[in-house]
């Protein structure tokens, strides 16, 4: 799979930015609203380890998640759990897809 560089969430254009490491410790990705910004790192900025392919994945879906649910105007957007054990099912069910 790969991640894009830009895509449309309602009538806004997000950059989807992958980057080595993010500047708050213990996170692997955010989402910027006020510049359409999704960042998603590569390496962990406590560690220095490198994330796992399928764990990029699935902060990317993560990060779209919010940014849907943004668009929605959707209470769920702000919910970490709601939007974690959902993106998680999303990110496992496209890397199991076949065609």
């Amino acid at each position: 799979m790969r991640i894009p560089k830009r895509l449309k969430v309602g009538k806004r254009w997000y950059k989807v930015n992958v980057i080595d490491k993010m500047w708050a410790k213990g996170t692997m990705g955010n989402t910027n609203y006020d510049t359409a910004d999704i960042f998603v790192a590569k390496r962990s900025a406590l560690t220095d380890e490198r994330y796992k392919q399928e764990d990029v994945y699935d902060t990317f879906w993560h990060e779209l998640t919010h940014a849907i649910l943004k668009d929605m105007g959707s209470k769920l957007e702000a919910n970490e759990d709601f939007v974690c054990a959902f993106s998680s099912r999303l990110n496992k069910a496209i890397l199991s897809a076949r065609f």
